[in-house]
């Protein structure tokens, strides 16, 4: 009987699991910026989401894809995408899943940089409320009609506010509201917010899951936990 490997083992076998090529046991960095084919139908269906390939490292090459894979098996999640930071993330996720006239619920108790990023989507026009999301009737109250998101930190950062997760995630899944949880200080190691009934999950890579204050990059990753066909600005 094979025993489940651990968070530690997982992740340490990922890359020789993958089968990276030339049967080195971790995945190498690849820096090209331009993919070539033989035959220009497959560039083509690379472009067209018909065929799995590269074609431009901004939309993604395989040492990003190798990131993600790690990422994912991380979080327990269905896919992740990754960013040149956790800021990056978060703004992307926010501008293909909000339009104008929806409205986000976030928590009081936010990074600084976030809070300052969502000020900015204010001053833009969209609809944002800050609410005490240490208390779940603060939350309940804050939802309108035109609420699509509710934001969350696991635990805040810097002081550390700890959230209703779970009431939220319920709360969330009743109404159809995505709900996108950044567990950058809490990190993949010590909690999974797909555990909660997150939608989405947000990684800062520059911290915890970097490691060495070396390197930045963030992620989003989807749980699977979200029905997509039914959110009108994706399909």
């Amino acid at each position: 009987m094979t025993s489940k490997r651990g968070f530690t083992t997982t992740i340490l076998h990922a890359d020789r699991l993958g089968k990276p090529e030339h049967g080195a046991l971790h995945k190498p960095i690849h820096t090209s910026v331009t993919y070539g084919y033989d035959d220009v139908q497959d560039l083509v269906d690379i472009f067209q989401n018909k065929k799995k390939g590269y074609a431009y490292s901004r939309q993604g090459n395989p040492t990003v894809s190798a990131l993600e894979s790690k990422v994912t098996q991380m979080e327990n999640g269905m896919s992740t995408i990754a960013f040149s930071t956790g800021m990056a993330a978060i703004s992307a996720s926010i501008l293909a899943l909000i339009k104008h006239g929806d409205h986000i619920l976030a928590s009081s108790y936010l990074f600084g940089n976030t809070r300052s990023v969502f000020q900015s989507f204010m001053d833009m026009g969209l609809d944002i409320t800050f609410v005490d999301a240490t208390s779940i009737d603060n939350v309940k109250n804050g939802i309108k009609p035109s609420t699509k998101l509710i934001f969350v930190e696991t635990i805040a950062n810097p002081a550390t506010q700890i959230v209703e997760l779970e009431k939220i995630g319920d709360l969330c899944q009743e109404k159809g509201i995505i709900y996108m949880v950044d567990n950058t200080m809490t990190s993949p190691y010590l909690f999974n917010p797909v555990n909660v009934k997150a939608s989405l999950v947000i990684n800062s890579l520059t911290k915890y899951i970097g490691g060495h204050g070396n390197a930045l990059g963030g992620s989003v990753t989807d749980t699977g936990l979200f029905n997509w066909t039914n959110f009108p600005n994706i399909f």
